[in-house]
């Protein structure tokens, strides 16, 4: 079996809406490795809208969190990361050094749009960032109110060079049917580049890598499923994963696709 890797997970204890505290992380990290999982990017949130988790503060913790994860034989490795959501001033932050790149390599970085809207200046930032280097991942789009009605608008980011991560609950149904169908059709269509848990804690929010994984496989065969999981291994070394020409959605007819 390969290593699981899972690129956004919200097990960083009492910064945002995951983890509260230090026994939860304990208790999501164990449940991770029971689902195979044996590394793990720390993304907390940041701006958006609640929380705040600048750069520094995240390398200490997460440090902290793999130094108890030692003292408590816990064979999972925590990775530097960040969900930042997509703000004008993003430049700025960086600037300043607030935001934090995966494993802090200049290189990826997870980019959280409002659930409801895709901000007009998306576009330009997605641009902006690409020129410094820094490839955009944008997380969870299938859970986008403004994507799922206009599905182009997740084609243009993507031909834009934009990569995208797809909630491994999204794809068993954890959200909804119409959210389920439309991870599907973003599969279907080159538009998926990772599958990642977004686990925020043991219960509603879980390790669902593995089930994701296994459906992908029934619908799409495993090659499909092995697409993603190097990827994600890809990520781990700071390499540029496959990205597969992607496919623009057919207009809508009388409202059918």
């Amino acid at each position: 079996m390969r290593n699981l890797i899972d690129i956004h997970c919200h097990i960083l204890p009492g910064v945002d809406d995951g983890s509260a505290d230090m026994k939860e992380s304990l208790n999501m990290a164990k449940k991770a490795v029971e689902a195979g999982i044996t590394h793990i990017f720390a993304t907390p949130h940041h701006l958006n809208e609640k929380f705040v988790n600048v750069k520094i503060d995240i390398i200490d913790r997460v440090i902290m969190l793999n130094k108890s994860f030692q003292e408590n034989n816990i064979p999972l490795t925590i990775h530097l990361g960040q969900e930042v959501r997509i703000h004008r001033d993003i430049f700025t932050s960086l600037e300043k050094e607030e935001i934090l790149t995966l494993d802090d390599n200049g290189t990826y970085l997870l980019l959280e749009l409002p659930s409801g809207r895709v901000p007009t200046y998306t576009q330009e930032v997605i641009y902006e960032l690409l020129l410094k280097g820094i490839t955009p991942i944008i997380v969870h789009p299938e859970r986008n109110k403004e994507m799922i009605e206009n599905r182009k608008l997740l084609f243009e980011l993507v031909q834009e060079g934009a990569l995208t991560q797809i909630t491994s609950g999204s794809i068993i149904g954890n959200f909804g049917k119409s959210i389920q169908s439309f991870s599907k059709k973003i599969i279907e269509h080159n538009l998926a580049h990772f599958i990642a848990t977004d686990a925020h804690n043991i219960g509603s929010r879980g390790f669902t890598l593995q089930q994701a994984y296994e459906t992908i496989t029934k619908e799409y065969g495993v090659d499909r499923t092995f697409h993603f999981k190097e990827n994600t291994e890809q990520l781990l070394k700071d390499q540029s994963p496959t990205v597969v020409k992607p496919v623009p959605f057919k207009k809508k007819f009388l409202g059918i696709f």
